[in-house]
């Protein structure tokens, strides 16, 4: 069998397996150094990771239970001014609601005045009269009038309120629900630990939301919500004392335009009243006076046909003697008697026919008068018959009067606003 050749190895020396072994037993050691290190540094990182994280997540939710409780803060203060906003709403309400019952109130005055204006144009002749009833009945309708206008604009300057101090509820509103839902959120967060079972990791949490505000802006928005309805509140409050007034102040304008209208209506009724009395007693003189010059006009008609006999006598007495034949147609003393005695018969007869012309003719201006005095006594009467109309009409004011002035119990009144209150969880 053959033998065969081997390539003799490299060799190395025992110095070099001496410095391997050396380097070997160094590298080891100085990677077990730079081991040891990193394990105390990992372990300090570790301490140190957990401690932060742990602080962190304390910091975050003490941060968060104090947003939570800036946030139930204003809340609250938005809740309170909202009720505020709510009651001077009912409140307001019921001041315009009762401004609109004053003003329906104002028609039965208006109706009586005019009724009464009506009725007195029917009065006739000089008995239609500009006096100081027709002045007063005239100031009440302008006053009436003024009222309503002043009343009207009472209901339309609370009607603006009600709607500003609804805008300003609707804010308050959508805030109080925003905070309510950020409360909602927070709460939640305050509530999740690493534990809970729906956390998980999000894409881009750190980023920033469209719309975001700074605390200083997000705390000015609600301040000013809550400075909008309390300024609002202060003007409406300022509005209903302005209209509380306002109502107390027409009605005693009206009141002292409706003694003043009665005491000139009963005045002028007292005048009527003496003035048909007086022409009651002027017309009864004057048919007296019309009965006797009647008594006297028949005795002058029968003393002036009493006459026609003697004057007959006379005139056939004359006339007869003037038949006497030749010298006792004699002008004696009989015939001088008896031409005086037609002499005087004429003369009486005359002045019988004169007195008894003025007696007929003062008898037809009597008469004229009575008729005169009858037609302005019935015009009069009349007229005063409507003064009694019109206080009778006006009677309604003293009963409507007296029926507000009754009623001591104000009952709560529905709000006419339309609002609904907004039912807050």
């Amino acid at each position: 069998m053959a033998t065969m050749s081997v390539k003799p190895a490299l060799r190395y020396s025992v110095s070099d397996w001496e410095n391997n072994i050396q380097e070997l037993a160094g590298r080891a050691e100085h990677i077990r150094q730079l081991s040891h290190e990193i394990r105390q540094a990992g372990t300090t990182l570790r301490n140190e990771a957990a401690s932060k994280t742990n602080w962190d997540e304390n910091a975050s939710c003490r941060t968060l239970s104090d947003r939570i409780r800036d946030v139930t803060r204003w809340k609250e203060n938005l809740e309170a001014c909202a009720q505020e906003v709510d009651t001077e709403m009912d409140a307001l309400t019921r001041s315009k609601e009762e401004t609109e019952r004053a003003l329906s109130a104002m028609t039965l005055p208006l109706e009586v005045t005019v009724e009464c204006l009506t009725l007195r144009e029917g009065r006739q002749g000089n008995e239609l009269v500009s006096d100081p009833v027709e002045a007063d009945l005239k100031k009440e309708v302008e006053v009436i009038d003024r009222v309503q206008r002043t009343l009207q604009q009472c209901i339309d300057q609370a009607f603006e309120q009600l709607c500003l101090l609804q805008e300003a509820r609707h804010q308050l509103t959508l805030d109080l629900q925003n905070k309510m839902e950020a409360l909602d959120v927070d709460t939640s967060c305050l509530s999740l630990t690493v534990d809970s079972p729906e956390i998980s990791l999000k894409p881009n949490p750190t980023r920033v939301p469209h719309g975001s505000t700074t605390p200083q802006q997000w705390e000015q928005f609600s301040h000013h919500n809550v400075t909008q309805a309390l300024e609002g509140i202060q003007a409406s409050v300022q509005l209903r004392e302005n209209m509380s007034m306002t109502r107390v102040q027409v009605q005693i304008e009206l009141e002292a335009q409706r003694l003043a209208t009665e005491f000139s209506l009963r005045k002028r009724t007292h005048q009527l009243e003496q003035a048909c009395h007086e022409l009651q007693w002027q017309l009864k003189t004057a048919q007296d006076e019309i009965s006797d010059l009647e008594s006297d006009i028949r005795g002058l008609e029968e003393e002036l046909h009493a006459k026609m006999g003697p004057l007959k006598l006379v005139h056939t007495r004359l006339e007869n003697r003037t038949k006497r034949p030749g010298i006792d147609m004699c002008r004696d003393e009989v015939q001088y008697g008896l031409v005086e005695e037609a002499k005087q018969l004429d003369a009486t007869i005359l002045a019988l026919k004169n007195k008894l012309s003025q007696a007929q003719h003062s008898l037809q201006s009597l008469r004229q008068h009575e008729a005169r005095m009858a037609e302005d006594l019935s015009r009069k009467k009349d007229a005063l018959s409507l003064e009694c109309r019109s206080r009778e009409t006006r009677q309604r004011l003293t009963v409507a009067v007296q029926a507000e002035s009754s009623q001591s119990i104000v009952v709560p009144l529905t709000n006419s606003s339309g609002r609904h209150t907004l039912q807050l969880a």
